[in-house]
């Protein structure tokens, strides 16, 4: 009986083997699901109709062998393709669309350097509470740990700074993990999510098959056993990509404040003799439209301070708006509704708020809503929830509701006094220099309704948030929280349009341009880098091309000094070869070496005299 049960126990362990050798392979997954050997389509597709299906219009990226399918295929559907300088320009544009618009905002990188380099602006994204999802290329999976072009681990990176951070395991698996990562980065608190996007789901099976499918002789039984592994992985890859999946956005799962908490808010505010209300970026999010935000918050008629994308939310003339004396303000108040608004250092960390004043916190974050209030100050009532739908339900809770009409008037004549104070520092003259509060007001009058105000910088755009009022809500973007500064890097500066090859021994007009910049005009950088352009063009040699190159001598043409970085195939088609590391090295994501000036080809006219 024991060796009955010994070799029982023996035939059901190598039968649960070979089922976890089986699973692992895919094997059982293709019974059901078949591999299309001959189907051209590739991954980048699908990754192209989940954004579309997002409401996703723009695609930022710096372009790289390892993300071509994706940029091929969504240019394809009409998805508009922007190409940047640096990758953490594409992450920056997308931060900024998320910001204007609501929606998700979408930037894709490469692999390797491509991925570091963005790791700034996705920090500063997460500090925003900005929707955005960053693609990533990487090296395909079966090759990483193995040397492979511009593999290192990207994950571990992400986490720390990303609501999450996902690799997609086979061609099946991209729409469901990019709808997953959506809805992750757009509900709850907003933030980033990466999606690291390895280079043998993005390509089509035969060229992955030509590249991971190894030698089509095999020699001896190791080689054979190789071969057969390579090819159940690439099966695996491709098994059932092709099946329809629903491709519609997931539900959002948003905080809501309970009716318990609505009461007793709405309680607090009943009574109170100087309410004041703090709006913060969090007020602008979806689902609640910014229509009905403005009319909670006129219907409830409690003086407010606006902060962060808010600015704009009620106009410019509103008698519940006010900018200036918000520390004496909070001093005097004896309910202060913080509608998304943070206590740290923008609050003084919760220092500001008078003796006996009733503190209300709204903020989807549960860290961001206690924030220093173990240090500072105590909340009255902390609402876990989403501040718009709160302010939403207080309006139709109170709808008599009206504010003091003392305490409004005394708000009023402090704001006007404060306004006549600043236009009179603004008429005085400094001399040589320029006096911004000047240019701001200067500025503010210019605005149309539809000028959107981007800020850049540290003291200035704290002077401008009082100074230029936003004409409609998501018309003023700043850094945020973690002020990034300079993200105009990836633009050149005013005048720089194109830089052209010479065709030929004397040309200086004709001939094709090489194209470097659009025609728009381009935003000027802030005042450290035009600093750091200039120290760098003046140490460059200045030649007939007025660009900082070499003057070139009758008969010499531009080449290259290292050659090719690589390439991606044919071009528009992601069928060709993975991007490669050519002779100069770096990114496989094509281009070209420095360019030099070289002597002519034999038979050509020697270099004459300039």
């Amino acid at each position: 009986m024991d060796l009955v049960a010994g070799l029982v126990a023996l035939v059901a362990l190598v039968a649960l083997t070979l089922l976890v050798v089986a699973q692992r392979l895919g094997l059982l997954y293709r019974i059901f699901h078949k591999v299309d050997t001959t189907s051209p389509r590739h991954g980048g597709e699908l990754v192209a109709e989940v954004l579309r299906a997002h409401g996703v219009r723009f695609l930022f990226t710096l372009p790289g062998g390892h993300i071509s399918p994706v940029l091929v295929a969504c240019e394809k559907i009409g998805i508009r393709v922007v190409d940047t300088r640096h990758e953490a320009t594409a992450v920056f544009a997308a931060d900024a669309v998320s910001r204007l618009s609501g929606r998700i905002g979408v930037a894709a990188v490469t692999a390797g350097p491509g991925v570091t380099n963005a790791v700034t602006a996705v920090k500063n994204a997460q500090m925003a509470e900005s929707p955005l999802l960053l693609l990533a290329g990487a090296a395909a999976r079966l090759q990483k740990g193995r040397g492979a072009l511009q593999a290192i681990p990207q994950l571990p990176l992400f986490r720390p700074i990303c609501k999450s951070a996902l690799s997609v395991a086979a061609v099946r698996d991209i729409v469901p993990v990019l709808r997953r990562a959506i809805a992750t980065a757009m509900g709850g608190t907003p933030g980033p999510v990466f999606v690291e996007l390895p280079i043998d789901v993005l390509y089509p099976f035969h060229v992955v098959q030509k590249e991971l499918g190894g030698s089509q002789t095999p020699r001896g039984l190791r080689g054979k056993l190789v071969q057969w592994y390579l090819r159940q992985y690439v099966s695996d890859l491709f098994a059932g990509a092709w099946e329809p999946r629903e491709l519609q956005p997931l539900p959002l799962s948003v905080p809501s404040a309970t009716p318990r908490e609505i009461q007793l808010c709405s309680e607090l505010l009943s009574r109170a003799r100087r309410p004041l209300l703090l709006l913060g970026s969090q007020t602008l999010l979806p689902p609640t439209p910014t229509e009905e935000l403005r009319s909670a918050l006129q219907s409830l008629g409690v003086p407010c301070y606006l902060g962060g994308a808010a600015r704009g939310l009620l106009p410019p003339d509103s008698p519940l708006l006010f900018r200036h004396n918000r520390r004496r303000a909070l001093r005097e108040a004896d309910l202060v509704l913080l509608a998304g608004a943070v206590c740290d250092f923008r609050l003084s960390y919760g220092r500001l708020f008078g003796r006996g004043a009733a503190v209300v916190a709204v903020n989807r974050d549960r860290e961001q809503l206690l924030r220093n209030a173990d240090v500072f100050w105590k909340p009255r009532l902390a609402v876990q929830g989403d501040p718009a739908a709160l302010l939403v339900a207080l309006s139709r809770s109170l709808p008599g509701l009206r504010c003091p009409q003392e305490w409004l008037e005394t708000l009023r004549e402090a704001e006007t006094e404060r306004e006549r104070e600043i236009r009179a520092m603004a008429a005085v003259s400094p001399g040589c220099h320029l006096n911004p509060l000047s240019l701001l007001l200067a500025l503010d009058r210019l605005l149309s309704p539809q000028t959107l105000l981007v800020a850049d910088g540290g003291d200035f755009v704290a002077t401008a948030a009082y100074s230029v009022r936003p004409r409609q809500p998501r018309a003023w973007l700043d850094p945020g929280v973690d002020p990034v500064r300079g993200r105009f890097s990836g633009l050149q500066p005013h005048g720089v349009r194109h830089l052209r090859a010479p065709q030929g021994p004397g040309d200086r007009a004709g001939g094709e341009r090489r194209r470097l910049d659009t025609d728009q005009p381009r935003a000027a950088p802030p005042a450290g880098q035009r600093r750091g352009l200039r120290a760098g063009l003046q140490r460059l040699p200045r030649g007939g091309d007025g660009v900082g190159r070499p003057r070139l001598r009758p008969g010499q043409r531009w080449g290259h000094r290292r050659g090719h970085r690589g390439h991606q195939g044919h071009q528009g088609h992601p069928r060709g070869h993975w991007g490669h590391r050519g002779q100069g090295g770096g990114r496989a994501e094509g281009g070209h070496g420095r360019m030099s000036p070289r002597s002519p080809r034999p038979g050509q006219r020697p270099p004459g005299p300039e």
